[in-house]
């Protein structure tokens, strides 16, 4: 059974973008599979204060026909792969803020059983690399959704690699300190692995999730906030 993939990514300079279009190669190799490569929102504050930084521009300029994310694209997808720089350890806002608008659609068990993986960019490889996937994880797991990561048995140009991006944990590139250095050929193909894989899997667990209809969980609001 063919599966729809979905692809989210925030990109501040392109960096994630281009690992995002490699992700979607990667899915679309896999014969039957439908794909969407989605922008999770800027934020304006963030805008205004990179308006006047002549890559940030170019990047943005260049993602500007890529539709938003959107419920409705979380609700099609059977396997869902984000993208997100590393803001200390962690994902971005932006990011940060689009998930917790999904409280609707963790109350009634809309994103259970779904494929998911994470792929990032770092300034230096002690930047984040694994800790940024490592920490997007848990919200991913209270939505119930089904970790997808790239081993080191299938993707080779992780292993040992000096000043490479890439963990076992997901792919990654390195945009160095001035964000000049662009993903390589062996980090671009770790990331087409991830989409693969993500769509294979998401494949295998399409008939599963959709035989067993998820409830909604027990006294959920729509929006779940936590103070």
């Amino acid at each position: 059974m063919p599966a729809n993939v979905l692809i989210p990514f925030y990109s501040t300079f392109g960096h994630v973008h281009q690992m995002a279009l490699a992700v979607a190669e990667g899915a679309r190799s896999v014969p039957g599979t439908e794909v969407r490569v989605r922008r999770i929102p800027e934020l304006e504050a963030a805008r205004a204060a990179m308006s006047g930084m002549e890559w940030y521009v170019k990047a943005q300029e260049a993602m500007a026909d890529i539709p938003e994310a959107t419920h409705d694209d979380l609700r099609w997808a059977d396997g869902i792969v984000w993208g997100t720089p590393t803001r200390y350890g962690n994902m971005t806002a932006q990011m940060k803020q689009f998930l917790d608008t999904l409280g609707g659609l963790w109350a009634k068990g809309e994103l259970e059983d779904k494929a998911t993986g994470v792929f990032t960019s770092t300034a230096n490889v002690g930047g984040g690399q694994e800790t940024t996937i490592l920490t997007s994880l848990v919200p991913l797991l209270h939505f119930g959704m089904v970790f997808v990561g790239t081993p080191y048995g299938q993707n080779p140009g992780i292993f040992g690699a000096e000043g490479r991006g890439g963990s076992p944990y997901g792919p990654g590139t390195v945009a160095g300190p001035d964000g000049s250095r662009q993903p390589i050929e062996s980090e671009l193909q770790v990331a087409r692995n991830l989409g693969s894989r993500v769509a294979l899997v998401a494949a295998a667990l399409r008939p599963v999730r959709l035989k067993e209809p998820h409830g909604q969980q027990p006294d959920a609001p729509a929006y779940r906030t936590e103070g």
